[in-house]
């Protein structure tokens, strides 16, 4: 082990400039500050201090900035920002202040701080294309529903457009010359995006099987595709850090919150703490499973639909909640062991979690 560690500094960072603040070992402020957020004078700044732990909130900047200062051989903690309420419930708030509390907070208890570990430099490189191809996804249905918004007026219907591949073509054809200058540039980029984004399916498929083979075994489920068992696996990043499948669901937000306090246990909704994309994907698995059109049998089903048929009105959708949550669960478990999965039968004890 190295050298107790005997400075303490917080970074309240901007995306332009960034806050900082040094303690000293019995907590005396040494020096307050403010620097622009960028390599060049991070280093400077804290180059005299020698070793020294750094405390910062998780964010845009985080990840490259923890890179470099880890690398300078410092000892950096990234907060989780939901976790440090000292911070963002303050009634009178601001960056010289939010520095001071997280270096004080590093020097008291690194836990206090629910601290974050950023996944690897290749991971998130990878993962960016799959987000990416989600923003593309997203721009073509608003294109969509735009000219179809705007072709109603005039009492015109896009027949035969199934799916958002076909649209384009389909609306040129019943498109009146009138609209043509308005909705033709749409129906072009529209052209576009669909190329784009198939662009994206063919290199997501190619990491998936070439890149990191062990998604194969998340879509061995029916309902998780290529797409949601690479950005689980992206973002879970090394399944060995949770010491049980069920903190998994916890991770991704999709547990009950919990405000329990004396006789007092309110049902509360899931937490949305964790990653947005995965959950929204893995919420879109789960709807696909108990879809009565074409849902496949399976256990996981089953519990699903009983659970939607004796929650009441809003039975289907606490349901999906559900089965997206197990869903995780049973992800993680199949990456994990490297089992087969078997639709039925396959280890009860997820569905008891």
């Amino acid at each position: 082990m190295g050298e107790p560690i005997t400075v303490f500094v917080g970074l309240d960072v901007g995306d332009k400039f960034t806050d900082f603040c040094v303690l000293d070992e019995a907590g005396a402020v040494v020096e307050t500050g403010r620097f622009r957020t960028i390599r060049k004078s991070l280093e400077s700044e804290l180059r005299s201090y020698g070793r020294v732990r750094v405390v910062l909130e998780v964010g845009t900047h985080s990840r490259w900035i923890s890179t470099v200062l880890s690398d300078a051989g410092h000892e950096v903690v990234v907060a989780n920002a939901r976790q440090v309420q000292l911070i963002w419930k303050r009634p009178k708030k601001t960056d010289k202040v939010d520095a001071l509390l997280l270096a004080r907070l590093g020097r008291m208890d690194v836990e206090l701080l629910a601290p974050i570990r950023h996944r690897g430099r290749e991971a998130h490189v990878d993962l960016a294309c799959l987000r990416a191809r989600d923003v593309l996804v997203g721009a073509r249905t608003k294109l969509i529903n735009h000219v179809r918004g705007a072709l109603k007026p005039f009492g015109v219907r896009v027949e035969g457009s199934s799916s958002a591949d076909s649209f384009p073509d389909a609306a040129q054809v019943v498109l009146p010359d009138e609209l043509t200058p308005a909705l033709g540039p749409m129906l072009e980029a529209l052209h576009m995006l669909n190329a784009q984004i198939a662009a994206h399916d063919k290199q997501i498929r190619q990491l998936a099987r070439n890149v990191y083979p062990e998604s194969q075994r998340c879509s061995q489920v029916f309902g998780v595709g290529d797409l949601t068992a690479l950005a689980f696996q992206l973002t879970i990043d090394d399944p060995t850090r949770f010491k049980r499948s069920r903190f998994v669901a916890a991770f991704l937000g999709l547990t009950p919150g919990k405000d329990q306090s004396g006789e007092s246990d309110p049902q509360k909704h899931i937490t949305k703490a964790g990653d947005r994309f995965v959950r929204k994907l893995l919420v879109e698995c789960a709807n696909r499973i108990l879809s009565p059109l074409g849902g496949l049998d399976s256990d996981l089903r089953r519990w699903g639909l009983k659970l939607a048929e004796r929650g009441g009105k809003n039975g289907r959708k606490r349901a999906v909640v559900a089965v997206a949550r197990k869903l995780a669960v049973l992800l993680h478990r199949l990456w994990l062991s490297g089992e087969p999965y078997r639709a039925t039968g396959y280890k009860q004890a997820v569905l008891a979690t």
